[in-house]
């Protein structure tokens, strides 16, 4: 029996030696196999259809709810929630007061990273103009001699994996990562579905400023001072981030079309904060202004009557193919048969420049804020221009960062590029930052 009983081992010993020649392994630490490729690719696949079913019901949803708040949607349904929309506006509105009250009595504790911090932002939700603001003041300081970086949130880029996410949540662990590159002041790092289209086009047309892509802006402020020797921050987005201080100026955008929204807070409206909290700004941009702006003025001189009032408006320079690079002046446009291909917040000012550069708009496609275009919806967009005989498509640059490949081009699609133009307040954008930047 003890015979046999080693017999039976060494055969087991000799089986295995000849496994591990096989390069095989054991029954207990044999590892899974990949799925063969097939099946890995329809996994992906199935992957990208989700999160674009996912992406496209979002939208929807956001564009009925913004038809809702609007009163564009009319019935007995929409009324309704309108109605529970403004109970959660009350709510949000308390907790908002509540948030800021507790900074104010320093139960809620800010940072100072001690060096100069610029934050940009609006009181609305979207549409102010906001990224040829923070454009201009970075490079109006980095010719000042600055060694500026802009920290964004990188609103709709790329999340970092949900598990690495449940688990820092489950665990209530702080997120070690560090920020998002998008540019190291060099080259151009990421792409605009990583980093977010407003970072990504800040980076491309700012060569040699340094942009951070963080939701905790404390963190990345920290990163581009000891990482690259920044000495300004500029809080794209800034103005309700209130965990940074220190030499801070708050610059708030008032869109003249829009100032306040529909007057409620979110839900309901547009507000992210009570008029009120004006008062916090130093300084306050009338954007897409006409001139006329006595009674916002007189409005805002209630809430802020020391705040500096600068009224600019989005001037257009040129024209640019979004996949040639090649330019044109304004006069180009002038009585040519165009479209115009949007994912903006408010589409309608973009539209109407169009008009006012003499272009005859024959078809307008308009998208949700922040859309990532697929390549069948342009080339819909290009079938239904060629039908009302447009000549060209013209689109914004925020909106060209995020165009795919196309296989065919049978219309050219061109950007407007527009930067800030100072009308009063301030001499120019020199004089602007000097004024708000060193005092």
């Amino acid at each position: 029996m003890q015979r046999r009983t080693g017999f039976v081992r060494k055969l087991a010993r000799e089986w295995v030696r000849r496994r591990k020649r096989r390069g095989c392994h054991s029954a207990t630490t044999a590892t899974p196999k990949a799925l063969p490729a097939c099946f890995a690719r329809a996994s992906c696949a199935h992957c990208a259809h989700m999160r674009e079913w996912i992406r496209a019901r979002t939208e929807a949803l956001e564009t009925f709810v913004l038809e809702v708040i609007f009163e564009q949607r009319r019935g007995q349904r929409a009324a309704m929630l309108r109605v529970f929309l403004f109970a959660l506006s009350k709510a949000f509105q308390v907790a908002v007061k509540t948030r800021r009250f507790l900074y104010n009595v320093r139960m809620l504790r800010d940072t100072t990273l001690g060096v100069q911090v610029i934050a940009i932002g609006n009181l609305t939700v979207g549409g102010t103009g906001k990224t040829p603001v923070v454009e201009k003041f970075a490079r109006e300081l980095r010719d000042q001699g600055r060694t500026v970086a802009i920290l964004s949130r990188g609103y709709r880029s790329k999340p970092p994996p949900l598990t690495r996410r449940l688990i820092n949540r489950l665990f209530l662990r702080r997120d070690r990562t560090p920020p998002r590159v998008v540019s190291d002041g060099k080259s151009l790092l990421l792409d605009s579905e990583t980093a977010g289209d407003e970072p990504y086009m800040l980076a491309s047309n700012l060569k040699d400023v340094i942009v951070l892509v963080d939701k905790d802006r404390v963190k990345s402020g920290r990163y581009a001072i000891e990482k690259f020797g920044c000495d300004t921050l500029l809080l794209d987005d800034g103005f309700q981030y209130w965990k940074l201080r220190g030499r801070r100026m708050d610059v708030v955008l008032v869109d003249y079309q829009q100032p306040f929204g529909n007057e409620h807070l979110l839900p309901r409206g547009t507000l992210r904060e009570p008029p009120s909290h004006l008062a916090r700004a130093n300084t306050i941009f009338i954007t897409k202004s006409d001139g006329n702006t006595a009674e916002l003025r007189r409005r805002i001189g209630q809430f802020n009557a020391s705040a500096g009032i600068i009224e600019c408006v989005h001037h257009p320079l040129y024209f640019e193919d979004v996949f040639t690079g090649e330019r044109y002046d304004l006069d180009w446009i002038k009585t040519r048969k165009i479209a115009s291909l949007s994912g903006i917040a408010q589409p309608e000012s973009f539209e109407q420049s169009l008009v006012s550069l003499a272009g005859e708009l024959v078809y307008s496609k308009r998208f949700a804020d922040h859309h990532r275009f697929s390549q069948q919806e342009v080339l819909n967009v290009i079938n239904r221009s060629k039908k009302r005989q447009a000549q060209a498509i013209i689109t914004t640059q925020k909106d060209a960062v995020r165009f795919p490949k196309l296989d065919r081009r049978d219309l050219p699609i061109y950007f407007m590029r527009v930067e800030i133009k100072i009308l009063s307040g301030a001499k120019d954008f020199h004089d602007c930052v000097q004024k708000v930047c060193f005092r």
